[in-house]
């Protein structure tokens, strides 16, 4: 019988009154293995108050208090790791090192939280004038949305919601409806490390409800991680409803190599960026960028063969080098690409179209694929793939590698292999992306930086976790004070000044 999931409201499974369900997929062997509801706008309504009353009782809590459920949460997410790997992978279909990893990263950020008695501390200045102390402080800002996408189920709610949560906001997760129930499991563990009701909650849902969490009055901030399309309608229509918004996008992220890089070493990272979680990443490395044509020769020579022997497997598999995609709909895109690619006269040296597993024949597999000779006129450079998909583009000068980069609609993450420190410095300094590797193909920061890309790979002006998080999810009050000390001023009614 497949299971009927639930909302997560007030600290407990609540059903789904809409009557309206999604299915959800295995991505390994293509079954139904869960139907999910989605929330009406009436149900949103109800999440809502019932976190506003979480977040009264929340907000007033001691802020070390809170710090420690918060590492009572930390701890539970390090004993319940393998559980959540499993419930993670079922679902989405990455490999269980791979969720494993996922799970990490969330620890991380949930560790840096745990120093929120600090990291929400105000500004004083004595005597600014006349006998006036001027301080701020930093104030939750009630109930917060996060939008969170199914290529990082765990990661991206707790990236989000913790950081919310710690600064003493009630927080509603809207996970992807593709792989739900690994939010509930979040939620679950917020419950038993004494997160009081309401402050954590879950509601599944489609548009109608992330248009309720857009449009409700009593909702003034949303965190949105997604595809650039979506990202941006949630981007303005959350702020023409008078809320903070911040929305992390799509990307087409380049490594460039240059000819002194070590080639076994660009590979070797070629391959992990460009295929694991089988390209189904933001941060994903699709596009390599050789400088000269005997660095590609070189670099096809190394790549070719490593490419072919990557093996597809089910998420428990461990041999299983790429995943499924999320769906069916995912894969006929990724393949429909690829075969865009050939017509459009990209070299294919690795094609990963029609992938079949024995025992796994419903699965949505793409095997790894590989272009050479990918010139920017063509979709599939153009394109986020969103797939195991990596395209190496004809031979660049360091000059044109760099504008190429610049030209391209998102700036989410770039990297570079060299051993060249001059190289390095002005490729860092000149290009417009968000974040930057120096022989790091993935450059994610460490959960106390911020993460955030460029132009079209986000809307908003502030980061993800780090600092930045905590002017996000805060909002500024200044108090100028005064205490009477007898001395009779009389009225002022030229502007205040510190004279």
């Amino acid at each position: 019988m497949t299971e009927e999931l639930k909302h997560w409201v007030g600290g407990k499974k609540v059903a789904g009154e809409s009557g309206r369900f999604a299915d959800v997929f295995n991505p390994a062997t293509g079954e139904v293995i869960a139907r999910v509801p989605l929330a009406s706008r009436a149900e949103v309504d109800k999440v809502v108050k019932n976190a506003q009353e979480g977040f009264e009782v929340w907000s007033e809590m001691a802020v070390p208090k809170r710090a420690s459920i918060i590492f009572r949460f930390r701890e539970l997410l390090v004993q319940n790791q393998d559980k959540l790997a499993e419930v993670l992978g079922r679902e989405h279909g990455k490999t269980i090192p791979d969720a494993k990893g996922e799970i990490q990263r969330g620890i991380d950020v949930t560790e840096f939280a745990c120093g929120v008695p600090h990291l929400i501390k105000g500004e004083f200045n004595q005597n600014v004038g006349g006998n006036i102390d001027l301080y701020s402080i930093r104030e939750p800002l009630g109930v917060v949305g996060g939008i969170t996408p199914f290529n990082f189920p765990v990661m991206i709610p707790l990236w989000m919601g913790v950081m919310a949560v710690a600064c003493g906001n009630a927080y509603v997760n809207k996970p992807s409806e593709r792989d739900p129930s690994s939010a509930d499991f979040l939620a679950e563990l917020w419950t038993e490390a004494g997160l009081p009701d309401g402050v954590w909650n879950v509601v599944h849902g489609d548009k109608e409800a992330v248009d309720a969490l857009l449009e409700h009055p009593d909702v003034p901030a949303i965190s949105f991680v997604g595809s650039t399309g979506v990202g941006e309608y949630i981007y303005q229509h959350g702020c023409a409803n008078n809320k903070r918004v911040q929305a992390f996008c799509g990307a087409k992220n380049h490594m460039v190599i240059m000819p002194d890089a070590d080639m076994d070493q660009a590979a070797d990272a070629l391959i992990g960026a460009g295929f694991g979680s089988a390209g189904e990443r933001c941060m994903a490395i699709s596009v390599a960028v050789p400088v000269g044509q005997a660095t590609q020769d070189a670099l096809i020579e190394r790549l070719a063969p490593k490419v072919e022997a990557l093996k597809i497997g089910a998420y428990n598999d461990p041999e299983a080098d790429i995943n499924p995609l999320i769906t069916v709909q995912a894969k006929e895109r990724v393949e429909s690409l690829i075969t865009k690619g050939v017509e459009e006269g990209a070299d294919l040296l690795v094609d990963g179209r029609g992938a079949r597993l024995q025992g796994y024949e419903g699965g949505f597999f793409v095997g790894a694929t590989l272009f050479n000779n990918v010139s920017r006129e063509m979709d599939i450079y153009k394109t986020e793939i969103f797939g195991p998909v990596l395209s190496v583009t004809k031979p660049q000068s360091f000059d044109s590698a760099v504008q190429m980069i610049n030209d391209h609609e998102y700036g989410n993450g770039v990297a570079i292999f060299t051993r060249d420190g001059d190289s390095a410095r002005a490729f860092s300094k000149r290009v417009d992306v968000g974040m930057i590797g120096v022989n790091v193909p993935i450059p994610v920061p460490m959960a106390f930086h911020n993460f955030g890309g460029a132009k079209r790979s986000k809307f908003g002006d502030t980061q993800m976790h780090g600092p930045e998080s905590i002017r996000f999810f805060t909002k500024m009050k200044t108090i100028s004070s005064r205490w009477p000390s007898g001395i009779k001023e009389g009225a002022q009614l030229a502007f205040p000044t510190n004279d």
